[in-house]
């Protein structure tokens, strides 16, 4: 199976080396230096001082989806509509599979709805999800994880999960695109609230406690559009999750780490050369909650303190001084 990882960032370069070692993958990137630079061996950019294996890169979109039997786009939520908008025809019949975690700005769509959107005669079947706590540097370095491959079309989804599983890399796979998708959009924006934990020097009780209500509001808002409340104690759920809201690899943790050390969004996102893709999903998910009239606490105060509206410790303490109530059942309530 001939694979087309769509943008060269960290994951998209790595899921392109993981393929490449034993599968036959081809990378796009924007520019034609980087292009030529990840080819001869390492992406500057996203990862650099890292030997990646061999691949194949082009700066050509055409080049890189012609022949392909699956595309993997992992293209920046805000720059998904317009790659696809200028891509080659794409038979409506090729998998597709969505590896950003965002929600598009100004629409609110989740990224396979924008895919849809701007590709309306693809089989919707084959436009999915690949998510799960994949922090690109530690697989890059070969370090055991897992996946998860969401997709209506189950027999595709296992011809994908053989193609891309590795000895160090698992992949399962799953039908509830929907659920997969917002879980992947929705942990960076609690990511920033657990780095906001981390960056005030609490302790494993309140990144315990902000985690564990931080999935409650994932689910409640994944309940109301129709996913599987299991979805979010999977790996695409709470797997991601941990790993992200832990994790100094993670840009939305670290982001979140050095709001709660006194920095304003400003200062952070002027020296910040990568993309958090909470920072843009918060005002996204806030809309959303208010769509479908869903409470998400924490998101909410995420949003007041990126606005300036509000230090993190005042944040904390309004959620804190919440009234009272029962924890409800399992995950969804409460």
């Amino acid at each position: 199976m001939r694979i087309a990882i769509i943008g060269a960032g960290s994951w998209g370069t790595t899921m392109a080396g993981l393929i490449a070692d034993g599968g036959d993958a081809v990378l796009w990137a924007r520019r034609p230096e980087l292009a030529a630079a990840i080819a001869a061996g390492e992406n500057p950019d996203s990862l650099p001082g890292i030997a990646l294996s061999p691949m194949q890169a082009t700066s050509e979109l055409g080049e890189a989806l012609d022949g392909a039997d699956a595309v993997l786009l992992a293209v920046p939520s805000h720059g998904l509509r317009a790659v696809l908008e200028v891509a080659p025809s794409i038979d409506p019949r090729t998998p597709i599979l969505s590896l950003t975690k965002g929600i598009e700005q100004g629409t609110g769509l989740r990224m396979t709805e924008v895919i849809r959107d701007v590709l309306p005669g693809h089989d919707a079947a084959m436009i999915g999800v690949l998510s799960g706590p994949n922090l690109a540097k530690e697989i890059v370095h070969g370090e055991p994880a897992a996946t998860v491959i969401a997709l209506r079309d189950l027999d595709t989804a296992t011809s994908l999960q053989e193609a891309i599983m590795r000895p160090r890399f698992r992949v399962y796979t799953n039908n509830d695109v929907i659920g997969a998708e917002l879980c992947g959009a929705l942990k960076n924006v609690m990511a920033i609230a657990a780095g906001m934990i981390t960056g005030m020097q609490f302790g494993l009780n309140t990144s315990a406690m902000f985690v564990t209500r931080a999935l409650a509001e994932m689910a409640r808002l994944g309940l109301r559009l129709g996913s599987n409340p299991l979805t979010f104690g999977g790996l695409a759920g709470l797997g991601d999750l941990v790993a992200t809201s832990m994790s100094p690899l993670s840009r939305n943790h670290t982001v979140g780490a050095r709001l709660g050390a006194g920095e304003s969004i400003e200062e952070i996102l002027s020296d910040t050369a990568q993309v958090a893709e909470g920072v843009k999903t918060t005002p996204a998910v806030l809309a959303l909650a208010a769509r479908e009239d869903v409470e998400m606490p924490i998101a909410e105060e995420v949003g007041r303190v990126l606005r300036g509206e509000s230090t993190p410790l005042e944040s904390v303490e309004r959620l804190m001084t919440r009234e009272a109530r029962p924890e409800g059942h399992g995950i969804i309530e409460g």
